[in-house]
């Protein structure tokens, strides 16, 4: 039973190293799911599970090692600039400034706590570790990696994961306590906050809505919806038109006429206007719901041709009366402006003719099916490029050596910028969210079990020597006191739903566990709104924000 034996206790074979990760993941990733009191920790307890083994004495190729945390690293990043990329610019165009600036206070706060407590603890504990222990504290798998890089760069080689280990379940818990904690203390009730919340997105919600209006604007008679469009100079789309009994879906060059009957579609802000605009509201007609030969039909961009191409390159006039009343993309509906850049993926409501729409459809390709065959060339240019973006020397006055990215930010940074500007240079990064998740969750498995795998006896040493009290201690610190704070910030200054901020306490520190927990204080978990305005924006911040800390105090390390 040679090959038995080589096969789980043989280090240095590649079959030993691949039986070893495969247990460790497959076994982390199942007791991850085991939840207390609605919390599970989910792939931290790979490498919990990765600690514990090493700890025993199960031993792999340091070279395997080596491949599989970087390899892991780059998938995780890269896959996550994919998802956040979209929305990370978007979020600013759509009027989230605070949120995402209490975002900023909050990393900046942290890493504030952080240095404060460097030095006064400077002679217990290094630079280095202490960033182990802010991004366990904060629970950024990715600001780790990202950090851990930098320090190589430099020349510093110190493992900063047992810092991290220590403070990240020690994070998870007190973020729940303070949440309960802020309940108490605002006198918080939830009933109260899930109708102000709805309240609220009724009045700002950023959907087009429809509603129908009747001319009586004499100066509107024939003239075309082309010239009504620039002379209100407001976006609308008319998708139906009543006229003499007859119902069309209208082109641009349509002539309006005194009685006619339009369904308008817009933003809410926009209705005011328009509705004066055209002479009043008309409540008692539905014009989706009359008989008419017009149809309503999602079309979805599928083929390749049509990405980057923008509303107003597709001639609608052309195809007899279709009107594109909205996009969907990614769950977010948009207003068809005629500068948007369709992407692979979005989803079109069109309303007109049958036959109209059926040479839109072919058009615009409508085959999901295809949706499912992710770019892989687009995907390895953009990881090629991130590599190559990681490893450029960054020369810093001052700085013994020039800095890197690395191969956390750059890939990062590459992959937002290509799933952002892919589409104005044709180039296709659409990827299914189930595709998206399975290589995230792939790239933390294979990184975590690593670290796991390279850091056990030293984590266990750390709590024999007492200092791994110390960084639980310091994590404690580091998580407390600036989610309080943007709590209290939010709340006071901006009041801000609860529901808001407990979505903001999780996006800060990009904590799934945390934002489930917030889930169940109310069964509209409009938490994960809040969580997802500022995720790309946090998860950029706390990815860099370790290699400026170490930029800014290199003398220390």
């Amino acid at each position: 039973m040679t090959w038995l034996s080589d096969l789980l206790f043989n280090p240095s074979g590649f079959s030993h190293g691949m039986v070893v990760y495969s247990f460790v993941i497959a076994l982390g990733l199942t007791l991850g799911r085991m939840k207390v009191f609605g919390v599970s920790l989910g792939s931290t307890w790979v490498l919990f599970l990765g600690l514990i083994l090493s700890w025993l004495g199960l031993q792999v190729n340091p070279d395997l090692i080596a491949f599989f945390k970087n390899f892991g690293l780059i998938l995780f990043v890269f896959f996550i600039g994919l998802q956040v990329g979209p929305s990370f610019f978007a979020t600013f165009r759509n009027g989230g400034w605070g949120l995402n600036g209490l975002t900023l206070f909050g990393v900046l706060l942290s890493l504030a706590v952080t240095i404060g407590l460097f030095f006064i603890f400077k002679g217990d504990i290094s630079l280095a570790q202490m960033m182990g222990v802010h991004f366990g504290a904060v629970t950024s798998t990715p600001g780790l990696g990202a950090t851990q890089e930098a320090l190589h760069a430099m020349g510093n080689h110190t493992d900063i994961t047992v810092g991290y280990a220590c403070a990240y379940p020690v994070a998870i818990i007190a973020m729940i306590l303070a949440i309960l904690f802020l309940k108490k203390a605002f006198h918080v009730d939830i009933a109260a906050e899930d109708e102000a919340w709805a309240e609220h997105q009724m009045k700002f919600s950023p959907a087009p809505i429809y509603y129908h209006v009747t001319v009586t604007n004499k100066a509107l008679d024939g003239r075309t919806l082309k010239e009504l469009r620039d002379i209100i100079d407001r976006p609308f789309i008319c998708s139906r038109i009543l006229h003499d009994a007859l119902i069309t879906s209208p082109t641009a060059n349509c002539q309006v006429h005194l009685g006619d009957k339009l369904r308008i579609v817009s933003n809410k802000d926009a209705k005011l206007s328009v509705v004066s605009f055209f002479g009043e509201e008309d409540t008692t007609i539905d014009l989706a719901t009359e008989h008419s030969p017009l149809m309503a039909q999602s079309i979805r961009v599928t083929r390749s041709a049509m990405n980057g191409v923008r509303i107003e390159q597709l001639h609608l006039s052309h195809l007899d009366g279709v009107n594109i009343t909205r996009v969907t993309r990614s769950g977010v509906q948009f207003f068809p402006y005629n500068s948007l850049q369709l992407q692979m993926g979005d989803s079109l409501y069109c309303v007109g003719p049958k036959n109209s729409l059926a040479r839109l459809a072919d058009l615009m390709g409508n085959q999901t099916k295809s949706l499912d065959r992710p770019n892989v060339i687009a995907l390895f240019i953009g990881i090629l490029f991130g590599v190559i973006l990681g490893n450029l020397p960054i020369a810093i006055p001052g700085m013994p050596a020039p800095v890197m990215l690395g191969l956390a930010g750059g890939p990062l940074i590459a992959a937002i910028l290509l799933s952002y500007y892919g589409p104005r240079i044709h180039l296709v990064t659409y990827m299914t969210n189930s595709a998206n998740l399975m290589l995230r969750q792939w790239g933390v498995s294979f990184y975590l079990a690593s670290i796991g795998l390279s850091a056990g006896v030293p984590f266990f040493k750390a709590f024999e020597e007492g200092i791994g009290f110390l960084y639980m201690g310091l994590g404690l610190v580091i998580t407390v006191i600036p989610m309080i704070a943007i709590a209290v910030v939010g709340r006071k200054f901006m009041h801000l739903n609860f529901h808001t901020i407990c979505g903001l306490m999780a996006g800060t520190s990009t904590n799934t566990a945390v934002l489930a927990f917030a889930g169940t204080l109310s069964e509209k978990s409009t938490a994960v709104i809040a969580y997802s305005n500022i995720y790309p924006s946090a998860m950029f911040l706390r990815i860099i924000s370790g290699q400026i800390v170490l930029v800014m105090l290199w003398a220390y390390l």
